[in-house]
């Protein structure tokens, strides 16, 4: 089979679909902070916030982990070690990237059920060209390929993965604010788009948000709003303060959210997850407590050294009982414009004794 694949058949046709976060992960994918543009006065702090995310994700996945040369994997390995952290369950990948982003200039892995791995390589434009230095990001996934040789799918369109979200049998969350930007891809419409959804990642049913938190420079990500945590519950942010900036767009989500069905048109359980508050002055940062990654064995949840933070973690704790919810301080990473979910990819198990929904 060849590797970058034009075909007249799309992934859906064959048997792909984007898995749900919460099933089984081979790996996490990071790239390694290091831009002191992107982190300011904060880049040893990020370092730090990065050594125990990998400590804690490590136990029950392997960690592929970007390093832009032999200099700053030696630096990293040494950090790594102060953390006795078992480097079998590292794999380093080299290439001279700009930023930390992988979640949006990384592939989307999809599965079939034979368990058999693809990605999908979107177009990424920098969030509608807003950072024209970082545009070498775009390519991470064939850098990633030259090593997994993995059946690769080319829609030739605008997407970042932390603009999606997908409960795996078949609903995809996502805003009107991203994806239909003329930013992103100003010749699609909405039925274009979730054409491509449709065809690339197994979608068969959407439910559309407006706008995003105050702060996010990525024009509305999902990952900041609302997230699936299993087949029928979304956790979705909500400020219960009418003057704050954020109360309208998170209460117009929110009363969306409570008419929304799924693929099957069954109701959608809806959790409300509070806000962490004005992060950075003037909301100048998307501080969300939905920006959170599930691991195999681990939920990390960003906080912000607000008195939410306790609230947010017992509530996603309930959300899952299979899991340790663990409290990543991310007041140095968010001034990135992102926290955990951001900067972090999932790849999907590929084997069958270990698959669950």
């Amino acid at each position: 089979m060849s590797n970058n694949l034009t075909l007249s058949k799309t992934p859906a046709d064959l048997g792909y679909r984007m898995p749900a976060e919460w099933e089984k992960h081979d790996a996490i994918w990071l790239s390694w902070p290091h831009d002191p543009l992107t982190f300011p006065d904060c880049v040893e702090k990020v370092e730090a916030t990065y050594v125990q995310i990998i400590k804690e994700i490590h136990e029950s996945e392997n960690v592929n982990l970007f390093v832009n040369g032999p200099v700053m994997k030696e630096k990293v390995i040494r950090l790594l070690q102060t953390a006795d952290v078992d480097f079998a369950k590292i794999r380093f990948f080299m290439f001279d990237y700009a930023d930390v982003w992988f979640r949006d200039y990384g592939p989307t892995f999809i599965i079939n059920d034979r368990r058999e791995l693809a990605i999908v390589n979107w177009i990424f434009n920098c969030w509608g060209d807003k950072y024209d230095d970082l545009i070498k990001d775009k390519d991470i996934p064939k850098v990633i390929n030259k090593t997994l040789q993995l059946p690769c799918f080319t829609p030739h369109i605008v997407m970042e993965g932390g603009s999606i979200d997908v409960n795996g049998k078949g609903t995809l969350l996502t805003t009107e604010q991203c994806l239909l930007n003329p930013n992103r891809n100003p010749n699609l419409s909405r039925a274009d788009i979730e054409k491509y959804l449709k065809d690339y990642l197994g979608i068969t049913h959407f439910i559309w948000l407006k706008n995003g938190i105050c702060g996010d420079d990525t024009d509305g990500h999902i990952d900041d709003l609302a997230r699936f945590v299993n087949p029928t519950t979304i956790v979705c942010a909500y400020e219960d303060n009418p003057d704050d900036q954020n109360y309208d767009a998170l209460k117009g989500n929110y009363d969306i959210l409570k008419e929304a069905t799924d693929q099957d048109g069954n109701q959608i359980n809806i959790v409300k997850l509070p806000m962490p508050g004005n992060i950075g002055g003037e909301y100048s940062l998307p501080a969300s407590y939905t920006n959170f990654y599930i691991g195999n064995t681990k939920v990390l949840m960003p906080t912000f050294n607000h008195k939410n933070d306790t609230t947010a973690l017992t509530i996603l704790q309930k959300l899952f009982p299979d899991r340790k919810v663990i409290g990543i301080d991310c007041s140095d990473l968010v001034n990135g414009y992102g926290t955990i979910h951001c900067i972090s990819q999932q790849q999907p198990s590929t084997k069958q004794d270990i698959f669950t929904t």
